[in-house]
C-alpha cells in the first residue's frame, strides 16, 4: 500500500515540530539555491531548469516519498548523464527520457524492488561516485580559468571534428587545452580565491554553508567592479521570475525506443542515489525509510518536473544532511525548502543574473571534492585486490566511457570475484574437515548444544556465512535490534569465512550507530581472511585490538571486563 511518510508524520505533528521544520526548511532552501543553479549549468541546461527542478521535485519528493527528512532536487551525480543526453537528443529528448525514468521508478516501487538496490556493492558505488566527481570537476575547468571556447569553425580533437563543446570527458579536456590561450586572469582569481575560501570556511564554520557566502560576496563584487572599473566577468544571465507552463514531451514510438536505454540509466542512478541518501539519513536520525514508497515518490517527481522544463531529480545527500543538522524531522521541512526557493525565484530571481560563473565553478569543484569520498577510497586501497579492481574498473569506465556501462561491468567483476572467492574458501573448508554449507543469514544466538553464560547487559549475534555486499542488509537489521539497554554487542563470526569492502562498510556503520548508543562492539571467532582485511583497513584499530577475540570464551571474558568497568 502506497502511504507517503508525510501522512504518518502529520498524524503525530505539533507546533514545536513545525517550528523546527520551518527553520530547517528555510536554511536548506537557501543552501539549495546556488547548488541548483550550478548543477543545471554543469548539465548543459539553463540555470532556471535547476531551480524549477529543486522547487517542483523537492516539493513532490518530500510530500510523496518514504523518508521523513529526504531533500530532493538536482544533484551532481546526474550532470554527466544529462550533459550527454542534451548534447545528443536536446532538451526535448531529456524531458522524454526523464518521464520514462519516472515511470520505471514507480514500477520498481510498486513491485517492491527497492531492496534490490542494496545489492549493488559498496565498491561500485564508491567507484562511480568518485568518477562522477572527477567528471564534474573536469567539466568546470573552462569556467574556472575563464576560457572562451570558440566552435564557430569546427575544431579537430583526437582525430574528430567538433562544432560544439564535446560531452565526453577526454575530448572535453582536449578542448580546454586547445583553448587555454583564452585564459582570463580575473576569472581565475575569483574562482581560485572562492575555492580556497570554501575549504577554509568548512574547516572552521559548520552551521553556515560557505557556498552561500561565496555567491553573495562574489555577486556584489561583480556588480561593484563592473560599475566602478568596467571589469567584465561571465555571469549566469537572466532567470525567469515565474514557473513556465507545462509542455508535453515527444512520446512517438521512435523516440521512446531510442531513449529507453537512457531512461534506464536515469532510473537506476536515481534509485541508487535516493536510497543511498535515505539510508544515510536513517543513520543520522535513527528512523527507517520505506524504500518502495521512496521510489514511487521519486518516480512521480521525475514525471512531473520535466513537464515544467526541469531535469532529473533524486535525493540529495548534502542537503538532506543539512536539513537534519538544522532540526528538520518531518517531510514538512522539505516542503518549506521548496516553497522558500519559489519565493526567492518570484521576488529575487532578477538579482541571480549577476552571479559570476567562476564562483559557481569553485562551488562545483568543492562539491566534487566532497563527493569523491577520499577516506572511503583510501580504505578500499588498503583492502583486498578484488575490491581495488572492482573500484578501479568502475571509476575509469565512469570517467572515460559511461556510467551505465560502469555499473554493469562493475557488477560483472564483483560477481566473478565473489564466486571465485567462494570456490577457494569452499576448497579450504573441505580440506580442513569443516562440514556444512555457507549460509547467508544473520541470527541471534540460539544453539542448545552450547551453554553460554551471557552476562546481563550483553547481546550475542552470529553471522552464518560470508558478510559481503549481498548480506549486509541482514546484518544491519540484526544490529538495529540491539537497543540501548545493551552495553555490549558480541558479533560471532566463526562461520564468516569471507569479508569484502561492503562488509567492512557495514561494520563501520554499525560501530558508529552503536557508539552513539554507547554500546561496545566485540568480534568473536574471526577467520584469517576477515582478520587480514580488518587489519589492512584499520578496523581492528577502530574497534580496539582487545575487542577482536579468537573465540566466544575470550569474547565473553572481554564483555564482563567492559561491563565491570
Amino acid at each position: 500500500m502506497f502511504k507517503p511518510e508525510l501522512i504518518s508524520s502529520l498524524g503525530r505533528y505539533s507546533g514545536r515540530k513545525f517550528a523546527s521544520d520551518f527553520v530547517a526548511g528555510i536554511i536548506v532552501g537557501i543552501v539549495a539555491l546556488p547548488l541548483a543553479i550550478a548543477f543545471a549549468i554543469a548539465s548543459g541546461v539553463e540555470p532556471a531548469a535547476g531551480l524549477f527542478t529543486a522547487i517542483i521535485a523537492g516539493f513532490l519528493i518530500s510530500a510523496l516519498g518514504g523518508s521523513t527528512v529526504q531533500i530532493g532536487g538536482p544533484t551532481g551525480a546526474f550532470t554527466v548523464i544529462i550533459y550527454g543526453i542534451v548534447s545528443q537528443f536536446g532538451l526535448s529528448g531529456l524531458a522524454t527520457a526523464t518521464v520514462m525514468a519516472g515511470i520505471l521508478l514507480i514500477l520498481l516501487g510498486a513491485f517492491k524492488m527497492g531492496g534490490l538496490v542494496k545489492f549493488i556493492p559498496y565498491t561500485i558505488v564508491t567507484g562511480f561516485t568518485a568518477g562522477i566527481a572527477v567528471t564534474i570537476a573536469g567539466g568546470q575547468l573552462g569556467n574556472f580559468f575563464g576560457l572562451t571556447p570558440d566552435f564557430s569553425s569546427p575544431v579537430v580533437l583526437l582525430g574528430e571534428e567538433y562544432s560544439k563543446m564535446p560531452g565526453d570527458f577526454l575530448p572535453k579536456m582536449m578542448a580546454f587545452a586547445h583553448f587555454f590561450g583564452t585564459f582570463d586572469l580575473y576569472s581565475f582569481l575569483v574562482a581560485g580565491v572562492s575555492l580556497v575560501f570554501l575549504f577554509v570556511w568548512a574547516r572552521f564554520i559548520k552551521k553556515i554553508p560557505g557556498s552561500i557566502v561565496v555567491i553573495l560576496v562574489t555577486t556584489i563584487l561583480t556588480v561593484v567592479l563592473r560599475n566602478m572599473c568596467g571589469m567584465e566577468i561571465s555571469t549566469i544571465g537572466e532567470i525567469p521570475t515565474s514557473l513556465p507552463s507545462p509542455t508535453l514531451p515527444d512520446f512517438s514510438l521512435k523516440t521512446v525506443t531510442t531513449l529507453f536505454p537512457t531512461a534506464v540509466s536515469i532510473a537506476v542512478l536515481a534509485a541508487i542515489e535516493s536510497l543511498l541518501s535515505a539510508a544515510v539519513a536513517d543513520g543520522m536520525t535513527g528512523d527507517k525509510h520505506d524504500s518502495n514508497t521512496e521510489l514511487i515518490g521519486q518516480g512521480i517527481a521525475n514525471i512531473v518536473t520535466p513537464l515544467f522544463g526541469g531535469i532529473p531529480a533524486t535525493g540529495a545527500i548534502a542537503r538532506t544532511a543539512t536539513n537534519i543538522k538544522n532540526g528538520g524531522r518531518t517531510p514538512v521541512a522539505g516542503i518549506v525548502h521548496a516553497l522558500t526557493l519559489l519565493v526567492i525565484v518570484l521576488f529575487a530571481g532578477k538579482y541571480a543574473a549577476w552571479i559570476p560563473m567562476p564562483a559557481l565553478a569553485a562551488v562545483l569543484v568543492n562539491v566534487a571534492w566532497n563527493m569523491a569520498g577520499f577516506p572511503a577510497i583510501r580504505a578500499l586501497l588498503r583492502g583486498q585486490k578484488s575490491d581495488i579492481c572492482v573500484f578501479s574498473v568502475t571509476f575509469l569506465i565512469t570517467v572515460f566511457v559511461d556510467l551505465t556501462v560502469a555499473i554493469t561491468v562493475g557488477l560483472g567483476f564483483a560477481a566473478f570475484f565473489f564466486i571465485k572467492k567462494m570456490i577457494d574458501l569452499s576448497e579450504v573448508q573441505s580440506g580442513g574437515g569443516i562440514s556444512g554449507g555457507i549460509g547467508n543469514s544473520v541470527n541471534t544466538i540460539d544453539m542448545p548444544e552450547e551453554k553460554l553464560d551471557i552476562p546481563d547487559g550483553a547481546m550475542v549475534y552470529e553471522i552464518d556465512g560470508p558478510l559481503f555486499f549481498g548480506t549486509v542488509r541482514k546484518f544491519e537489521v540484526a544490529v538495529e535490534k540491539a537497543g540501548i539497554q545493551y552495553k555490549v554487542l558480541i558479533l560471532r563470526m566463526r562461520n564468516t569465512s569471507y569479508l569484502d569492502a561492503g562488509g567492512i562498510r557495514a561494520l563501520e556503520q554499525a560501530l558508529a550507530a552503536l557508539g552513539r548508543r554507547k554500546v561496545t562492539l566485540v568480534l568473536s571467532g574471526v577467520h584469517e581472511q576477515p582478520r587480514r582485511l580488518l587489519e589492512k583497513t584499520g578496523m581492528v584499530e577502530r574497534l580496539g585490538a582487545e575487542n577482536v577475540c579468537d573465540n566466544i570464551a575470550l569474547a565473553l571474558a572481554r564483555t564482563r571486563a567492559i561491563l565491570a568497568s
